[in-house]
């Protein structure tokens, strides 16, 4: 009975030592060993947002439905929503690295109707600004906008 106890105590402690670890590892944008941690860029990525438009029409984002993009440290995707009924109008993500302010997302699955981005990589500049999240497209035409989720 008590080396029960011991072995659940060991194995308790054991997964709490581990969790900064893997929370720490959780917030990195990339595989790469960060030296000094995530980048402050990369901490303020993370998260939920929906989307409110382009660098020269940013609008409210819509009460119901919308897009959303979700960012973890190294996972990114895509949903969009009808508004009125909540059905999903597509759906895709991936992998994304961030370089500085190169973000570079690869996308590894979709919806039947966005199939054909599929193994594409594209680059973008970003910035983060209190609850805004901007994204320019480098060789691409997807410059958004995009509020954080409330």
């Amino acid at each position: 009975m008590m080396n029960r106890r011991l072995f659940h105590v060991a194995l308790l402690s054991t997964l709490i030592l581990a969790l900064p670890a893997a929370t720490t590892r959780q917030l990195r944008a990339d595989d790469k060993p960060a030296a000094d941690g995530p980048s402050q860029l990369a901490k303020q990525m993370i998260g939920t947002w929906v989307l409110a438009g382009t660098p020269e029409k940013v609008e409210e984002p819509p009460a119901n439905g919308g897009r959303y993009k979700f960012f973890t440290g190294k996972h990114w995707c895509v949903t969009q929503a009808d508004p009125d009924s909540g059905e999903i109008i597509y759906h895709h993500g991936g992998t994304y690295t961030l370089d500085g302010d190169t973000y570079e997302e690869t996308i590894l699955y979709s919806t039947a109707n966005n199939a054909g981005l599929i193994k594409q990589t594209f680059t973008f500049k970003v910035k983060v600004e209190g609850d805004t999240y901007t994204q320019i497209g480098v060789g691409n035409p997807y410059n958004e906008v995009w509020k954080r989720a409330k």
